[in-house]
């Protein structure tokens, strides 16, 4: 079974954070949270935003960039972010791979970008749109690995509760 793992850097709206473990919870994906947070993830504040499935998900807190890659040295990563030239569909996501997204206001830090090129992704928007919400877009790209990989373990149908699909 294929393993991903999100990681955000420097995420500063809780909400955003919830959704994406939401996301990370319904998959089976790990969540790696480079610190600073805008946000406390103490149980109280954990508990008051509504993220009753928190305690099932695989998270993992660095207290900054330089102590994420130390403890994951050789890692594939992937870095999505609005400057890269190759699509996200351009690449095959590896088993145990890392997908970064940046913080809401201003993404990942360009001096990161600059020495990942070869990795950096991108979603393609029309226009001068500036981006998507973030946990819009770890969906759209976790869901593009996931895919990659058949969707492996996954719930495959669903079933109408009151009657069948003709």
């Amino acid at each position: 079974m294929a393993h991903f793992n999100i990681v955000l850097h420097e995420p500063e709206i809780p909400a955003n954070t919830g959704n994406i473990g939401r996301t990370c919870a319904a998959t089976g994906t790990s969540l790696d949270l480079i610190e600073p947070l805008g946000f406390s993830l103490s149980e109280k504040a954990i508990r008051r935003s509504g993220m009753d499935y928190w305690k099932d998900l695989d998270v993992n807190t660095y207290i900054n960039y330089e102590d994420f890659i130390k403890q994951h040295e050789g890692a594939k990563i992937y870095y999505a972010t609005t400057k890269a030239p190759q699509n996200y569909t351009e690449v095959d996501y590896e088993d145990n791979c890392y997908i970064m997204f940046g913080k809401e206001s201003a993404g990942i830090p360009e001096e990161i970008l600059f020495q990942n090129q070869a990795t950096a992704i991108r979603i393609p928007m029309v226009g001068e749109t500036r981006s998507l919400n973030l946990s819009n877009a770890v969906a759209i790209v976790l869901y593009e690995a996931l895919r990659q990989h058949g969707f492996e373990n996954m719930k495959q149908e669903g079933k109408l509760r009151s009657r069948e699909w003709k």
